[in-house]
C-alpha cells in the first residue's frame, strides 16, 4: 500500500472543523465560529488565502509574521525541493553541516558585534535558550521583562511573558520581574539588587504595537553594562527586515544587544526554525568543555531543510529589496491612516514602523457613539476592536487581529510583499467599516452585542 496525501485530503475535506472540535483545541472552532472567521483555505500565494469558491483574502496576520516573503514563495520552495532531492545526511549531531554554518555565517553579517548562533525549532526555543544562557553566562536568575511582552508558551518564556491571561495557572515560573515600557528609573532599581541576568525586551512590542520611548533601549543598555546584566532582544515578530531595517533595535544607534532571538520569518513558511544569536564569551561559559557539549541541544536544530529555507529566506529580502518595500509600504498606510484619524472620533490613534502597524480605538465624544462605546467596554475591554475585525473579514475579506487581550487596538502585520493595491484596497474597506461604526447603529454594534451574549463574556 502507498500513501497518497491527496487521497487523504479528498478523504478528510470538509471535515476540519468536526475534527478539530473533537481531537484538537476545541476552543478554536468555537471561536472561529462566534466571530464568522471559520472558512476552508484551499490554496495561499504571496499575501493572499483561497477558499473552496476561489475567493481571494488578504492576510494581514501572515502566520503571526512567519510569512515575511509570502506564501510559498518560489525561490524557498525551490531551495527546500532541492535540499531533499540531494539525499544529504541530517541530523547526524557528531558533525558539523555546511549549510548549518552557512545561516550562522549569514545571520552573523547582519550583527557584526555578535560571534556565535544556536539553531532551534521556534521563537519561544531560542528564548528559551537566551534565558539560559543569560543565567548561566553571569551566575544569577532574574529576568526583567516589560508589562504586556509576549515571549511564547514554554514555562522560561512564559515566566517573561507580560500577560496575566498567559501566565494564570502555571505558576510558579522563573523568578522575575516586569517594568513598564520606558521605565528606565524601574530598571535601575532591579539592577542596584545585583541579581539580574538580563532585560529581555521586544524592539517593537506585539501585544498593542507599542514603540519605547526614543533613547529608551540605548539608555537601558548602558544601566545594564554598568551593573553587569545582559540586554536580550527578542526580534521573533519584529525582525528579519519588517519595519524597514534587519533588526528593529537598529532604529536607535548604539544598540548592540548581547543575545538577540529570531524565528517566525527565517523560516520562509516553510520549516519551523528559530535561532539565538550572542556573543563569544557567554557561548564560551555555557559550552565551557567538552564534556559540555549537548549541555544545551535542540534534536531539530540546524537540519538542512531549515537551513536551506533560512538561507534561500535571506536571499529573497535582500535580491528583491523586501526591506525597502517594508518601509514604502510601512509609509504608504501610515499617510493614508493619519488622516482618518481626524474624520474619525473612535479612532484614537496610528503607529508603527515599516509593516508592523498598529490602528488604536478609543472612547467617542458624542454622545450617540457613547453609550455604545460604554456597553461593550463593561461587557469585555477589546469588543471594539474585534467588531471592525470581523466586517473587515466578512465583508472585505481581509484577515485581521485584535493586538492583545483587552485591547482596543488591531494589528496589522502583513507580508513583506504587499503592493500599493493592498494598501489601498485595505484602505477603502476601513473606511467603509468605520463608517458603519460610526452611524451609532447597524450591523457592527448588533454584532458587538451578539458577542456579549455569546462564548467570549462566558
Amino acid at each position: 500500500m502507498t500513501f497518497d496525501l491527496g487521497e487523504t485530503l479528498a478523504e478528510y475535506e470538509g471535515r476540519g472543523l468536526e475534527l478539530h472540535a473533537r481531537h484538537l483545541n476545541p476552543q478554536l472552532p468555537r471561536v472561529l465560529q462566534t466571530i464568522g472567521f471559520h472558512r476552508d483555505y484551499v490554496r495561499a500565494e504571496g499575501p493572499y488565502l483561497y477558499d473552496e469558491t476561489g475567493a481571494e483574502y488578504l492576510d494581514f496576520l501572515s502566520g503571526f509574521g512567519t510569512y515575511g516573503v509570502g506564501r510559498h514563495h518560489p525561490v524557498v520552495r525551490k531551495a527546500v525541493q532541492d535540499v531533499i532531492a540531494l539525499d544529504l545526511p541530517d541530523i547526524v549531531h557528531f558533525a558539523t553541516p555546511p549549510l548549518a554554518a552557512a545561516l550562522a555565517d549569514k545571520l552573523l553579517a547582519k550583527t557584526p558585534h555578535l560571534d556565535r548562533v544556536y539553531f532551534c525549532n521556534s521563537g519561544t526555543e531560542a528564548v528559551e535558550a537566551a534565558l539560559k544562557f543569560a543565567r548561566f553566562a553571569t551566575g544569577r536568575k532574574r529576568i526583567v521583562h516589560v508589562d504586556h511582552a509576549f515571549h511564547g508558551l514554554t514555562a522560561g518564556a512564559l515566566s517573561v511573558n507580560g500577560a496575566k491571561e498567559f501566565r494564570k495557572g502555571f505558576e510558579p515560573l522563573l523568578p522575575d520581574v516586569a517594568i513598564k515600557l520606558g521605565d528606565l528609573d524601574a530598571l535601575e532599581r532591579e539592577l542596584r539588587r545585583g541579581d539580574v541576568a538580563a532585560f529581555i525586551v521586544e524592539p517593537i512590542q506585539g501585544k498593542g504595537v507599542l514603540i519605547p520611548p526614543p533613547g529608551f533601549l540605548a539608555a537601558a543598555q548602558k544601566l545594564l553594562r554598568k551593573h553587569g546584566a545582559l540586554l536580550i532582544a527578542d526580534e521573533v515578530q519584529v525582525g528579519m527586515g519588517r519595519t524597514g531595517k534587519f533588526f528593529a533595535y537598529e532604529w536607535e544607534d548604539g544598540v548592540e544587544p548581547d543575545i538577540v532571538t529570531v524565528a517566525k520569518a527565517l523560516s520562509g513558511g516553510y520549516v519551523p526554525i528559530g535561532a539565538t544569536l550572542t556573543k563569544d564569551w557567554i557561548f564560551k561559559k555555557v559550552y565551557s568543555t567538552m564534556d559540555r557539549v549537548l549541555v544545551h541541544d535542540c534534536t531539530f536544530g540546524g537540519n538542512n531543510q531549515a537551513m536551506a529555507a533560512g538561507l534561500a529566506t535571506l536571499a529573497v529580502i535582500e535580491d528583491e529589496d523586501l526591506m525597502g518595500n517594508c518601509l514604502r509600504m510601512g509609509d504608504a498606510y501610515q499617510a493614508a491612516l493619519r488622516p482618518l484619524l481626524d474624520k474619525y472620533e473612535l479612532f484614537a490613534d496610528v503607529r508603527g514602523r515599516g509593516l508592523i502597524i498598529g490602528l488604536e480605538f478609543g472612547k467617542p465624544k458624542s454622545l450617540k457613539l457613547r453609550a455604545g462605546w460604554s456597553t461593550l467596554q463593561a461587557a469585555r475591554t477589546g469588543l471594539f476592536a474585534q467588531m471592525v475585525v470581523v466586517p473587515l473579514f466578512q465583508r472585505h475579506r481581509m484577515l485581521t487581529q485584535v493586538a492583545g487581550d483587552h485591547m482596543d487596538v488591531i494589528k496589522l502585520l502583513p507580508p513583506y510583499v504587499i503592493s500599493q493595491r493592498d494598501v489601498d484596497n485595505f484602505i477603502a474597506a476601513f473606511v467603509d467599516v468605520m463608517d458603519d461604526a460610526h452611524k451609532g447603529a447597524g450591523l457592527m454594534w448588533d454584532f458587538g452585542r451578539n458577542l456579549i451574549k455569546q462564548a467570549l463574556t462566558k
